[in-house]
């Protein structure tokens, strides 16, 4: 019997990550925990998050699961050794596994509050390219309206014009979708930034880890082989 895959987030975010693994390991089953009753995660408190990825984690570790992916990045960024700890098995991160794949020394991060706050990404970016110039940008906006669902509204379009401002100043040319309900918007950030601009979605670096996880585990089912890198576009 194939390892159960959790993964987990406060809503519909961490459905592009589901959709990633879904993509390239079909027969791995997933179970996905939506928390859309604390929706969002992003301006809550550490403690609140920490506490809460303690909570969403022993559940998903009493369905069996064999593998946890960290489809949120705001719990990525201040609570993942409260997932390591309780999981109890392999713990895949979204912070650190696209970290190892960047390949500028300009990025920016778009990010919630909490994250940008924490400053999880800068640190990662540095562990392995020091010299490297990091800008977070917090968005509070983003999760409640991409949540209610109108993803050409003129409100979300004036705060991506906003939050995307300091990174067009900075010349960043590389932008990391630092929370997983970000890539819902890539249509609208690639407009906003100049062409050649890379979007980095953190999903597609985690799930690259997967697949060379799941087979140590002897768990990747014949005829699909572990992505050997990212796809950065």
């Amino acid at each position: 019997m194939s390892l159960l895959v959790g993964l987990f987030d406060s809503g519909l975010g961490g459905l592009t990550v589901l959709r990633h693994v879904q993509q390239h390991y079909p027969h791995s089953p997933c179970l996905y925990l939506a928390d859309t009753a604390r929706v969002p995660y992003g301006t809550r408190s550490a403690e609140d998050i920490r506490a809460i990825a303690a909570e969403v984690v022993r559940w998903l570790r009493q369905q069996g699961v064999g593998v946890l992916v960290m489809a949120c990045n705001t719990s990525n960024a201040l609570a993942l050794d409260v997932a390591v700890a309780e999981a109890g098995v392999p713990v895949v991160g979204l912070i650190d596994s696209v970290a190892a794949v960047i390949e500028s020394d300009r990025v920016g991060v778009l990010a919630t509050p909490a994250t940008a706050a924490s400053g999880a990404y800068r640190r990662a970016i540095h562990a392995v390219r020091p010299g490297a110039t990091v800008m977070e940008v917090a968005c509070p906006a983003f999760v409640p309206l991409i949540e209610a669902g109108d993803l050409s509204c003129a409100e979300l379009q004036a705060a991506a014009q906003d939050y995307v401002a300091p990174l067009l100043h900075a010349n960043v040319d590389t932008v990391v979708m630092g929370c997983t309900h970000y890539p819902l918007l890539r249509p609208l950030l690639a407009d906003l930034f100049p062409p050649g601009t890379r979007l980095v979605d953190p999903a597609e670096a985690a799930v690259g880890r997967l697949g060379p996880l799941l087979a140590s585990l002897g768990d990747l089912p014949e005829g699909e082989q572990p992505l050997l890198g990212a796809a950065i576009r």
